[in-house]
């Protein structure tokens, strides 16, 4: 694939190559997670220039904006010489499933990275912290930072206050330490059902950042976790166990997107308390944020997703009309388009939104000077060459890949009768139309010269054979080809030696660039011609291995399907035409 392109500054570079020069993060000390101050303080110096993580939720599938926070995380840590951790950031146990995480893991190795360095793994899961948050909320309430509340989820967001209106102090806010203690305590055993009390932070009510008036901590959820089981009934808030886990696995920079901006203070008041606390170790994370990506054309909402495939709109979760990374790569992506996509795109702390057409643009520069080529008919009419004997059979053959001018070749059969685009002919051509028609000369790609002679017609009307004659001294590759001029050559295969396949163009899943702006229905814009098969005919010896790539000459770059294809039926996915169709 694609060499790597070279590094492009952006703030973060800028942040990181700040923070090395002035030594923050020089002689810090690190130990396997969980480590609170006590650990890490007895740990080696850490071997890791910076500590970064990609924190997913092991709720749902990843797709293409999910893509690019793990190049830029996993990239960072690469280039500075660092570690990026995967972490998975589970403490929501009524949406979490090992199946997603089987799956997480599998789609970040594809794309090209890995979270093991010197032989150690640093794969890990916000679960594994759970004591720890916990002794960690229980010496917040000790010094006076939480109490037990409780009111309703509704009666909290009631009393929240809005953007430009303060909020209203729990009556609960003011309960005696040891009362809290002992009703978290209570909490923790069991003894209260969903949603009867909650663990907050005491913050700020009267705070102009909402999110600083006393979040949730902890909330009861009888639930069973996919690891833990039951042995927890109260589960950590977002927003609690991110920052907390981060300091525990010692990340230098934590990079989120746009929406966590607002949370920052938050994020920072946590680590400090713990600190003052003695719980956490300085030096401390610190969380960065950039723009999110929007693609067109697209919609990367897990909600939107999930009803797209539970409601039969596509073909499950690696449809390749998705852009979950599953599907992106059943379409034929490669690892190398996605990384070079998330390059060129960059990192901004500006929202912004990509056309779609840049992402396929990167699989086209990916794959053209590698990709083998072939020629596929996919709208077929015969043509017979009606002067060349019945009985011959003549090899043609051309070059596997025409960037590689010492590279192997490919051999494929000339017969009298071939398979031709249909597009290929015209009755009544138009103007500047230099393939087949009635009287005009082109050249059979790889072969000779022909005329056409004539055509067939069936009862309804419809083209069913085209004629014509070939010019014998007009072989590609000898001294005639030359002899004599033509504006245009096509494509085509031996009837005879062609091999049958299911093909399966796809195209965009949504007509309009954004199908879910505002409150429109995006199921609205679906693109009724987001996939049609068409029965077509392939040059001889392709092999459909799942998961092979050719680049079908004058029809874009297709794909063997990774479930449905194989040698003995292929089943072949377009991944992308040559040319943008949607200028």
């Amino acid at each position: 694939m694609t060499t790597e392109p070279a590094l492009v500054s952006n703030f973060l570079r800028t942040i990181i190559d700040n923070d090395l020069k002035s030594g923050q993060y020089q002689g810090r000390q690190w130990a396997p997670p969980p480590s609170p101050a006590a650990v890490r303080l007895a740990g080696a110096i850490d071997p890791a220039r910076i500590r970064t993580r990609f924190p997913p939720e092991p709720n749902g599938y990843l797709h293409i904006g999910h893509a690019k926070s793990i190049c830029l995380n996993f990239g960072l840590a690469r280039d500075y010489q660092g570690i990026c951790h995967l972490r998975f950031d589970d403490t929501n146990p009524e949406k979490e499933e090992d199946e997603y995480v089987r799956a997480i893991i599998e789609l970040v190795q594809w794309l090209g990275f890995s979270w093991t360095v010197d032989g150690a793994e640093h794969q890990y899961f916000a679960s594994d912290y759970f004591e720890t948050l916990y002794q960690f909320a229980e010496s917040l309430v000790q010094a006076g930072h939480a109490y037990v509340d409780e009111q309703s989820a509704d009666q909290m967001r009631a009393t929240r206050g809005t953007l430009t209106e303060p909020g209203t102090n729990s009556p609960w806010r003011d309960r005696p330490m040891a009362e809290s203690l002992a009703l978290l305590r209570d909490m923790r055993a069991g003894k209260y059902p969903d949603g009867a009390l909650a663990l907050r932070a005491r913050i700020d009510m009267g705070s102009p950042n909402i999110n600083l008036r006393d979040p949730v901590l902890y909330r009861i959820r009888h639930a069973s976790h996919h690891r833990t089981g039951d042995a927890w009934c109260i589960y950590p808030m977002y927003s609690w166990a991110h920052p907390v886990e981060d300091a525990l696995e010692g990340i230098t920079h934590s990079i989120c997107t746009l929406e966590f901006e607002d949370q920052r203070p938050y994020y920072d008041w946590i680590l400090e308390r713990l600190t003052e606390l003695g719980q956490l170790a300085a030096p401390l994370p610190r969380q960065y944020e950039f723009a999110r990506l929007n693609l067109s054309y697209v919609v990367t909402s897990k909600r939107k997703l999930r009803q797209l495939v539970l409601e039969g709109h596509v073909q499950g979760w690696d449809d390749p009309r998705l852009p979950t990374l599953a599907g992106l790569r059943r379409r034929g992506y490669t690892p190398g388009s996605i990384r070079l996509f998330c390059d060129r795109i960059g990192v901004s702390k500006a929202d912004s939104r990509i056309d779609y057409s840049v992402l396929e643009q990167a699989l086209r520069d990916d794959l053209d000077p590698v990709a083998a080529r072939a020629v596929a008919v996919l709208d077929p009419i015969k043509l017979i060459i009606t002067n060349f004997p019945a009985d011959l059979t003549e090899p043609c053959s051309a070059p596997v890949n025409p960037h590689d001018h010492d590279g192997p070749r490919r051999e494929f059969p000339l017969t009298r009768e071939l398979w031709i685009e249909r597009d290929d002919f015209r009755e009544d051509p138009p103007k500047k139309y230099f393939r087949l028609f009635p009287g005009n000369l082109v050249r059979l790609k790889y072969g000779y010269v022909v005329r056409c002679t004539g055509f067939l017609k069936n009862e309804q009307g419809e083209i069913t054979e085209v004629h014509c004659e070939y010019l014998p001294e007009t072989r590609s590759g000898t001294p005639g080809a030359d002899a004599i001029k033509v504006k245009g050559a096509i494509t085509w295969v031996s009837a005879a030696h062609a091999v049958a396949a299911e093909v399966r163009l796809y195209d965009r899943l949504f007509r309009e660039a954004h199908p879910d702006r505002g409150d429109q229905d995006f199921l609205q814009a679906i693109n009724p011609d987001s996939c049609r098969t068409v029965q077509g005919w392939l040059e001889p010896g392709i092999q459909a291995e799942p998961g092979h790539c050719w680049q079908f000459e004058r029809l874009g770059y297709f794909v063997a399907d990774r479930h449905d294809s194989s040698i003995e039926r292929p089943v072949i996915n377009r991944a992308i035409t040559l040319r943008d169709t949607w200028i």
